[in-house]
């Protein structure tokens, strides 16, 4: 397991951590993986890297706030995080190295765990309004928690060092050249970009056996990214998905979610959202229903797709056939759609414009993001061209471009 760890570290550094323009860093991470840390943060001073920002999050300290008042959770300095926007303004690397803490919040009060995640949203908005131009290099990877490990294998001893495995192995730590590996990798998926943007796609079907029918345009002006492109490192750790935004109105139909959805640390299972002029006007869950509701109506931008984004059933993850329970695995596993911010850069020029503008180009505007797992393997897509043409681009489950 060490030489995996190093192994993560030298992919971090090299492949998601962009040091050209900057030699300052901030890592969000868990308490619980701060060794791991500590040998990142020696391995970024002997690099040169000096300006190290450490932001820590604690479980049982979020509890602990959370009994706290309405009033007391809006004053508490644990959710404050203006300290992002100093160091986006350094135009610093930010490195998110995220866990999971299955059941952390089912007892909580709903409304404090969701103005407690607004207050932290709020309060970095610098940040994210250049992490959304690509103004700052950021990445998003995973390391296991001892209560993720062991609920995604409740029978195991060692559930840790096994889901540290699964995720080093996702992570293509196991290649024998992993740096190369992700070459190859970034290569391919530029290869399905380019394919995909030449074809002009103006709409979108979806149909699998679990009820989705589903349709959804895109503007003249949308892009497909994929997993490198005019961002010069990964942004996900690990990443198989190629994605663009849709025209924020369009959406009509049904969507079943084809594994659950992890919001707040609160489980969504077996549910569907339906779309009229692309606004969620009707859902159901048999778990979690409460949570989706509140994730709905959070803000306007919910209501609407920000993203679309497709997974090829070869994807590692996919075929493990493992719900890991984490949104930045799962969502590799899977086709997706995320309800909330879409992306500008999947617009031309759009890194360049305004909110306004981009809003005015179909762009949804919010202030959160959340993806949805839709794919199967029998997902079945047809995309019809802006020249009239209809071509299937995805067949149970896989590419077929």
């Amino acid at each position: 397991m060490q030489e995996l760890e190093n192994k993560y570290i030298d992919l971090l550094v090299t492949k998601c951590m962009n040091f050209q323009k900057t030699k300052s860093v901030l890592i969000n991470y868990y308490v619980e993986n701060k060794d791991f840390i500590d040998k990142l943060v020696e391995r970024l001073k002997e690099m040169g890297i000096s300006d190290i920002y450490l932001d820590e999050e604690d479980p049982l300290k979020y509890r602990e706030c959370l009994q706290k008042t309405e009033e007391e959770i809006k004053k508490e300095p644990y959710f404050d995080k203006s300290i992002w926007n100093k160091y986006a303004k350094k135009k610093a690397s930010f490195l998110m190295i995220k866990s999971e803490y299955p059941h952390l919040t089912e007892d909580l009060d709903l409304k404090k765990v969701a103005l407690a995640s607004k207050i932290a949203l709020e309060t970095r908005q610098v940040f994210y309004k250049m992490q959304k131009h690509n103004d700052v290099p950021w990445c998003i990877a995973s390391l296991p928690s001892q209560e993720w490990a062991q609920e995604v294998f409740p029978n195991e001893k060692n559930a840790y060092a096994k889901l540290f495995e699964l995720i080093a192995s996702f992570c293509l730590l196991k290649e024998k050249d992993y740096l190369k590996a992700w070459d190859l990798l970034i290569a391919q998926s530029n290869k399905i970009v380019k394919k995909l943007n030449k074809l002009q796609i103006k709409k979108l079907h979806y149909t699998n056996k679990l009820g989705t029918d589903f349709k959804v345009e895109l503007s003249k002006e949308a892009l497909w990214c994929g997993l490198a492109q005019d961002v010069k490192c990964l942004v996900n750790m690990p990443s198989f998905e190629v994605f663009t935004s849709p025209l924020a109105k369009t959406a009509e139909g049904k969507v079943y979610a084809s594994m659950p959805l992890y919001y707040n640390n609160q489980k969504i299972a077996k549910f569907y959202l339906e779309f009229k002029k692309g606004k969620v006007v009707n859902f159901e869950a048999e778990e979690g229903e409460e949570v989706l509701k509140e994730l709905i109506s959070s803000e306007e931008g919910m209501q609407y797709l920000g993203e679309i984004a497709l997974v090829d059933a070869s994807s590692p993850i996919a075929k493990c056939h493992t719900v890991l329970g984490t949104t930045l695995l799962d969502e590799n596993a899977s086709c997706h759609m995320a309800l909330g911010e879409g992306f500008p850069e999947c617009l031309k020029g759009g890194n360049d414009l305004s909110n306004t503008k981009l809003k005015q180009k179909g762009l949804n505007i919010a202030k959160n993001h959340v993806d949805l797992m839709i794919g199967t393997d029998d997902l079945n897509i047809t995309a019809e061209t802006y020249d009239g043409k209809k071509i299937k681009i995805f067949v149970d489950g896989k590419f077929d471009i």
